[in-house]
């Protein structure tokens, strides 16, 4: 292999380099217009969501007090952690627009309300109780409005 050879398989293997790098660069811009279509549930996937965070903290917070020896949050604890089990799928369902969000919504309306009203029990001592209240209350009422 002589120096010319070298010199025109580099400046190939450069351009197909290159090449390819053009072409990633263009489908990574190319726009899915559909892709940008508002989803019928957004609302429900956010309050889902902000469910799951606030019942995270709550949940984590009653876990510590449990293991402190404090026995009046193990309803409370049981609670949550049923609620984060049903608004999980909910927001699956929900970013998804499933048939079977209808269902899932009027299931996680009660578990949500039942929630709310455990957590309520403790608003006034524990914030982490109150936020997961009040996350509760606006997911069940996000719920109403897709429930069969």
């Amino acid at each position: 292999m002589d120096r010319r050879e070298v010199l025109t398989g580099g400046a190939l293997l450069a351009a197909a380099a290159m090449a390819n790098t053009v072409f990633a660069a263009e489908e990574a811009m190319h726009e899915h217009h559909h892709h940008d279509m508002p989803l019928p549930a957004a609302s429900l996937a956010a309050s889902a969501s902000d469910c799951l965070q606030k019942g995270q903290v709550c949940i984590d917070h009653c876990l510590i007090l449990l293991g402190d020896g404090d026995k009046a949050m193990a309803a409370c604890a049981q609670s949550v952690t049923q609620m984060l089990a049903i608004c999980t799928t909910l927001q699956r369902l929900a970013n998804a627009n499933s048939k079977y969000l209808p269902q899932m919504a009027k299931l996680a309306k009660e578990v949500c309300k039942d929630c709310e009203a455990e957590c309520k029990k403790h608003a006034d001592k524990h914030k982490q109780c109150k936020d997961c209240q009040e996350s509760c209350a606006a997911c069940a009422k996000e719920c109403e409005k897709f429930a069969a």
